[in-house]
């Protein structure tokens, strides 16, 4: 079991993900929506890093990434193949 957080200065908890790929994808949804919210300039989003965490049951910190949305293109995935497993 995996969780996924939203660190800062209050950390968040954002969702569970059965397994690593789940848990991936959900961050790059969660950079996906940043990244929606920046174009729209919601919340000044464009000016933001946003930080998130890929923890186990414990809590224990397993992966951390920092966005930071780029509003002069389009989203481009933050999850790079390698990171999924293949089939």
């Amino acid at each position: 079991m995996f969780q996924i957080w939203e660190a800062g200065e209050s950390n968040v908890f954002i969702a569970k993900a059965a397994s690593l790929d789940v848990a991936l994808a959900k961050v790059d949804t969660l950079c996906r929506l940043r990244h929606d919210q920046a174009m729209a300039k919601i919340e000044r989003a464009q000016e933001r890093r946003f930080q998130f965490e890929v923890r186990d049951q414990t809590e224990r910190t397993l992966a951390r990434l920092s966005y930071q949305p780029d509003t002069t293109r389009p989203y481009q995935s933050v999850i790079v193949k390698e990171l999924l497993k293949q089939p």
